[in-house]
């Protein structure tokens, strides 16, 4: 497909959940609703077209033992560009990423910088590990480094109570909260707990990662606040394994995971009940694997959320939420098209036809 070639996708735009348009244009990498003058070389994709999909927790450049090479990261942000993905929210990476914003063929990348974590309270190699007093530092670092996001770790497993607590004190996240905010930064952590998140929304965060935690006493102050969470069902799905591995060394950590998950479901419908904005997210690039967005939506709804919104999670609402458009007029041209109609089962989001990623059908 050549720079001057005008793509004519046809059958239903699905600008929104709804407005469903007959046709749209592709002329110069972006979106028209007006049929181009003069167009010659003109390639017409057929069938229903969404906004290039969200996944709003990832990282590109990190595997189990930490960073990786540019040319693992490529292969991540190409998995993940083949599943629908074309807008990510990096969560947390070690590796400088940036490079991939030079080419027109990967996902867009919002990025949150290195995580921020408690010393030898989180998985090695992943995080800058760091005491209280340096958090407002470190945030404002990465404030600077990222891409508008700046991602903490809220807890994680205490070896010396052997259960998952929370990492920071009160005061330490409140003038860190506020130190990103000055520098126009939004803030997320990674929650699995209880105990943290009250601290946290109270202080001023803008969303929570997994937020396994919530409870009928904190729901309420997430949806007063209108805190995000992005639950990432996908990972949530492996505590029964991380459990029983650690059962001999952890047996209290082990339970209390097997007790998040076991009411994983029911915790993600009460926030959406509650009027909590919910994204999708997959957690990929730890130990789980991209391209993994279509499995998260279809959990979404698993867990009771309407199909229409949880696709709106991951399409029109999550777009919407990371500032970035969608099939707006003069919007880039970062679409994918499927054989049916994915409002009416999301399912079909597993089997993308056509993916347009800046105009140019990839893939």
């Amino acid at each position: 497909m050549s720079d001057h070639t005008v793509l004519h996708v046809k059958g239903r735009v699905l600008v929104g959940p709804d407005d469903a348009r007959d046709e749209l244009w592709v002329v110069g990498g972006r979106i028209s609703y007006e049929r181009p003058a003069g167009a010659r070389d003109v390639r017409t994709v057929q069938g229903w077209a969404l906004p290039g999909l969200v996944d709003a927790h990832c990282h590109v450049g990190l595997d189990t033992h930490g960073p990786v090479a540019d040319d693992v990261s490529e292969k991540q942000a190409l998995t993940d560009r083949e599943a629908g993905t074309l807008l990510i929210r990096d969560a947390g990476s070690p590796s400088d990423t940036r490079w991939i914003d030079d080419r027109d063929d990967l996902p867009k990348i919002i990025r949150a910088g290195r995580h921020i974590a408690r010393t030898r309270r989180y998985i090695r190699n992943f995080a800058w590990e760091i005491e209280p007093d340096d958090l407002v530092a470190y945030v404002a670092q990465e404030a600077r480094r990222g891409d508008g996001w700046v991602k903490l770790v809220g807890d994680w497993i205490d070896r010396g109570t052997g259960d998952l607590s929370a990492c920071w004190p009160r005061d330490a996240v409140e003038a860190a909260i506020a130190e990103a905010h000055r520098l126009g930064a939004r803030v997320t952590a990674h929650c699995f707990a209880e105990d943290s998140l009250r601290d946290l929304v109270e202080a001023g965060i803008d969303c929570v990662e997994h937020a396994t935690g919530l409870t009928e006493e904190t729901i309420p102050l997430f949806a007063s606040r209108g805190v995000a969470i992005v639950p990432t069902l996908v990972n949530i799905a492996t505590f029964p394994l991380l459990a029983a591995g650690a059962e001999a060394k952890y047996p209290r950590w082990s339970d209390h995971m097997r007790r998040l998950h076991e009411r994983r479901y029911d915790t993600v419908r009460a926030a959406y009940d509650a009027g909590i904005p919910v994204y999708v997210g997959t957690d990929a690039g730890g130990s789980l694997a991209h391209g993994l967005v279509a499995g998260e939506v279809a959990e979404l709804v698993t867990a009771g959320i309407p199909p229409v919104e949880a696709l709106s999670a991951t399409a029109w609402g999550a777009r919407a939420w990371l500032g970035r458009p969608g099939l707006e007029e003069g919007a880039p041209a970062d679409l994918v098209v499927y054989d049916g109609d994915p409002r009416a089962d999301v399912r079909v989001l597993a089997d993308p036809r056509r993916i347009v990623l800046n105009g140019r059908v990839v893939g």
